[in-house]
Formats: C-alpha cells, structure tokens, sequence
C-alpha cells in the first residue's frame, strides 16, 4: 500500500505522507500558483507537474527528486496556426493529464492536443495524427471553450498502445504509438445533441474513463449522460445506472478487480452539486449491476463540494482511496470506501489527487 499522495490545487502542490494516525500534510510546493495536473514520481524520483499561471502562461516543472526541489522545463507548444485553420487558437491553456507508458510519457491538454515526451519531459512532440483527423474539427468544448484530451489509458503490456478520452471529441485509441488513430466510443450516447447525432462517436463527452490494469480490456467511463462500462478494450460501451445519481466527473478503476470501480455522483449539468447536499461516493463490485452509496465520514448536510475529473483516485491495493473537492475538502479511505476520514476542509479547490 501506498503510503505518499498529491493533491495538486488552486493554490499548489501538496504532498501528503501516511502516519500511524493518518494522513498528514508534509510539504508545500509552489505556493499560491494553480497547479492542474502532475504526474507522480518513478522509481528514479522523476516528476512532474503542470501549472497555470494565467497571464504568464502554462508552464511545466520536473523533480528528480520525488518533489523536494523542482525546476521548470519547457512547456508543449503546438505548431504555427495556419490563417484557414478551424477551430480554437493553437495555444497550450492547460496541462490536463499526464500519464507514463513505457518508456513514453504523454501530456493531455486544453485545447484537445496529445503530446509526447521520449526524455523524461525535457522535450514535447504533438501527435500530428491525431492533431491533425479531418475529424478533430468537429470536437467541441464541454463546458469550456476548447476541446479537452483528459483521459489517458496506458495498456499496461502494450506500451505502444493507449486509450484517450477527449471532452467533446469521444474515446479514441493507437496501437502503434500515434501513429494511427480510430475512433472507440460505439454504444455511448449524448442526449444534449440532436437524435440522429446522439450515437456519433466523434461528439461523445467522456468526463474522465479509466482502465482496469490487471484486466485492460475492461474500461470504465464517467460521461456526462451515465456511466459506460467496456469488456472489450472500448470497442463498446454498455451503460449502466446508479443512485443516487449517475452524473459526474470522476471514476476510479479498481487495479485488480475488473468489477469493482468508484464514482462521485452530482446533480447535472446547470446546478453540479451533491445530490441534496449530502456527498457520497458510488461503488459497483459487479460490473455495474448494482452500486452502493458510500457515505460514512463524508459530510451529509448543506454540502456543495464538486469533485472534478482527476479528484478521485485509488491506490494499487485496491483498497486506499483518496478524494478532493472543489472547496477544498480532501478524505482518505483505507477500506474500500467504506469509510472516509478528513484530512482537511479548507484546502485551496482541488484540480487532482494522484497515489505515487
């Protein structure tokens, strides 16, 4: 089991350490500038984490030492916009995910660009494949201007291979390391599209989808119309319902058990609170059959805690969860979910909880 954690936030990076009492807040990196996303350290100590700075840009730091000292790194950048070219400015806004396969590391961002790093994040290439599909400039910003690519899924034996997720723009997946792409969201549905529409691929809106690693054709999403399970490595998807709802942002995939996977429900769209105030996270250990409502420690009463996309996350025992709000509220699991405990409610708002 794990026992060092990150929650990056609003106003920085906090690194959190498991004692005998607890989770306790250790260390404070980059104090008071916004952090979106970082990517925990490997076995060297290697890291790295994605600000935004506004006015002054996204920017991009390395450790190479497990977060006591960083250093900043350049940046992706994507390429000169041609004056005919469709769709948002060709600017990096925002490093959104961050993922290793291999010896690869790939960076999501905002506007919907994939990138790749082969030196440790010291150099950045755009996927020009999927930069530039034809299909690309159908894809539209779900509650931001521009595209989002915020999902990640390695294939943990195939490192050639991975899985991503784009907000508007679908589930699309390579087997030959970008080289090639095909769309990968049949059987998703987006019900805020026209009828004849509601079935393209290419105009789904995955909130985040997550990949068993024991089991890797088995994949979960949370979209903004439902939950959607695959068994077969996102060639389809099967939705399934929960309650007290089966809207959200965040789903953690179990490491070993390809059933079992958590959620974070909310009211949808205009409102995006907790189901009457009361937080809770859903867990399914049947596939989707059936979920339960996991509420022990979290508060009940006049709560309005969000959690985004990446505010979810569980260890590779499967049974330590960590999750952060959009209020600054962060709790800890060590049983599955069956219980929460807090480590602080008045943190900066909460971008994403990583175990590392």
């Amino acid at each position: 089991m794990t026992d060092r954690a990150w929650a990056a936030t609003r106003k920085g990076l906090f690194e959190l350490r498991r004692r005998r009492t607890g989770w306790e807040i250790e260390r404070l990196s980059f104090v008071a500038d916004p952090v979106t996303m970082l990517l925990p350290p490997d076995a060297a100590g290697h890291m790295l984490a994605g600000l935004n700075l506004g006015h002054f840009g996204t920017k991009l730091h390395a450790s190479d030492d497990a977060g006591q000292t960083w250093r900043e790194v350049t940046a992706p950048s994507f390429p000169p916009q041609p004056a005919d070219a469709a769709g948002p400015e060709w600017k990096l806004q925002q490093v959104f995910a961050l993922e290793r396969s291999g010896d690869a590391i790939w960076c999501g961002s905002v506007p919907g660009g994939l990138f790749v790093s082969r030196d440790l994040g010291e150099s950045w290439q755009l996927d020009e494949t999927l930069w530039r599909d034809p299909r690309r400039e159908q894809w539209m910003g779900g509650g931001n201007p521009a595209p989002a690519l915020h999902s990640i899924c390695p294939h943990p034996t195939r490192p050639d291979e991975l899985l991503v997720g784009v907000s508007c723009g679908g589930a699309w997946r390579t087997t030959d390391g970008g080289r090639t792409w095909g769309l990968r969201a049949r059987g998703m549905r987006a019900d805020f599209m026209p009828p004849d529409l509601a079935g393209d691929e290419n105009s789904q809106d995955p909130h985040l989808i997550a990949r068993c690693r024991a089991v890797p054709e088995v994949l979960w999403c949370q979209h903004h119309c439902g939950i959607y399970r695959s068994t077969d490595n996102g060639a389809t998807w099967v939705q399934t319902q929960a309650q007290p709802s089966s809207f959200g942002f965040a789903v953690a995939a179990h490491p070993g058990d390809p059933d079992t996977a958590w959620f974070a429900p909310a009211i949808k769209d205009e409102r995006r609170i907790p189901v009457d105030g009361a937080l809770c996270v859903t867990r399914t250990r049947d596939g989707g059959r059936s979920f339960e409502a996991l509420r022990t420690g979290l508060p009940q009463r006049h709560c309005y805690d969000l959690i985004y996309r990446h505010g979810l996350a569980v260890d590779d025992s499967g049974e330590r969860l960590l999750m952060g709000s959009t209020t600054g509220g962060l709790w800890a699991s060590g049983d599955a979910g069956d219980s929460w405990q807090t480590i602080s409610s008045h943190l900066p708002p909460i971008y994403a909880v990583k175990f590392g």
